[in-house]
């Protein structure tokens, strides 16, 4: 018994704590109701603030003491305020589907298991819900480590009033998946988008050379076909996985490990300062020589850091381009502002798609 007794009193010292926390988490709840009815005094209906959310997971973490790791402490403080939002209004978050995709996942990950998430079939269909005000706020892929930029995203832009709200990034692990019915040693067929094939390109010359490489949809829709057919399997991840009741033949197949997916969340309204920031602005430039480094000089002069240029052919006339520009900072803050100005009595266009807080998890 003697041996026993330390174990039975830290379960007590536990059982104390874990009392001590609901107790904690139900009056954040309370807290929570009540700036819900001072926000609807005062006719404020945004009840979600990105950058009032991206400021507190940043105090969690830089004052996490351990032993869990600061990321971990912050997923558990994302739910906590996800619950919360929940009572104030549930947020409904609009996303690439089907269900089962990364693009869910990365959804859930900024907004929390409490969010409502609303698959859309196309990424304009995305913008659309958010612009019309059936959704609160979308989700979009916009780049990914090894295969670069989703071209629809930025396209998609050129012509919506919506702004760039947040940005979350996500870890992605490509699993090679077969049904109940799938025949192990007769696979003749793999279902995936284009992305994750061409993310597992050499994977696949590998250990499937001669299997047909069917691109999809979604990697929601491959997991779907896999479990009708008894020769094909799908390269989807976990939340795929767990969906569709599949088996995961190999894990973890993509070629890179450090494989990731930037998405952007979308909405209406602008976002304030949260004190680290990025913009995404659109830049329409004179087709004439020197044009791309009269372009950047403004940011080299004013130390802004720009942290990604990509260019697209421009609707409006042939062999000419538009550059979609991230930079480092809010619009809110003077260098910034200076370099904006600048570009706007310099170029032919300019479009500002959002100051927004930048991925905290």
């Amino acid at each position: 018994m003697s041996k026993e007794n330390p174990l039975l009193a830290l379960r007590d010292k536990i059982d104390a704590l874990d009392l001590q926390i609901l107790q904690a988490i139900s009056d954040r709840a309370r807290c929570a109701q009540e700036v819900a009815e001072v926000k609807k005094g005062r006719g404020d209906e945004a009840y979600y603030k990105p950058e009032r959310e991206a400021q507190v997971l940043r105090q969690i973490m830089e004052k996490n003491a351990g032993p869990l790791d600061n990321e971990e402490m912050a997923r558990l403080f994302r739910q906590i305020m996800s619950a919360c939002l929940a009572l104030e209004q549930p947020v409904k978050v609009a996303f690439l589907g089907p269900e089962g995709t990364f693009t869910q996942e990365a959804a859930l990950k900024h907004f929390g298991d409490s969010a409502v998430s609303v698959p859309q079939s196309a990424i304009d269909e995305v913008f659309r819900e958010v612009l019309a005000g059936s959704c609160h706020y979308g989700v979009v892929p916009v780049e990914n480590s090894t295969e670069g930029v989703i071209s629809h995203t930025l396209d998609s832009f050129m012509d919506s009033s919506l702004k760039i709200c947040g940005e979350v990034e996500l870890r992605i692990h490509q699993h090679f998946m077969i049904g109940a019915n799938t025949n192990k040693d007769n696979i003749t067929r793999v279902y995936s988008h284009a992305q994750s094939l061409a993310q597992c390109r050499q994977w696949l010359n590998s250990n499937y050379p001669n299997i047909e490489r069917v691109a999809v949809s979604s990697n929601a829709e491959a997991a779907k076909r896999v479990q009708g057919e008894w020769n094909s399997a799908a390269i989807a991840g976990d939340m795929a996985c767990e969906l569709y009741g599949l088996e995961k033949l190999w894990e973890k197949i993509e070629d890179r490990p450090d494989n990731s997916t930037r998405f952007l969340i979308i909405g209406r309204e602008s976002v304030p300062r949260s004190g680290d920031d990025r913009t995404s602005v659109v830049v329409s430039v004179q087709n004439r020589p020197g044009a791309l480094h009269d372009l950047l000089e403004p940011f080299r002069r004013h130390n802004v850091d720009m942290t990604r240029l990509e260019s697209r052919p421009s609707r409006s006339s042939k062999w000419s381009y538009v550059f979609f520009i991230d930079l480092v900072g809010h619009l809110d803050d003077k260098p910034v502002a200076d370099v904006l100005e600048e570009l706007r009595a310099d170029v032919a266009e300019l479009k500002i798609l959002g100051s927004y807080p930048r991925a905290v998890l």
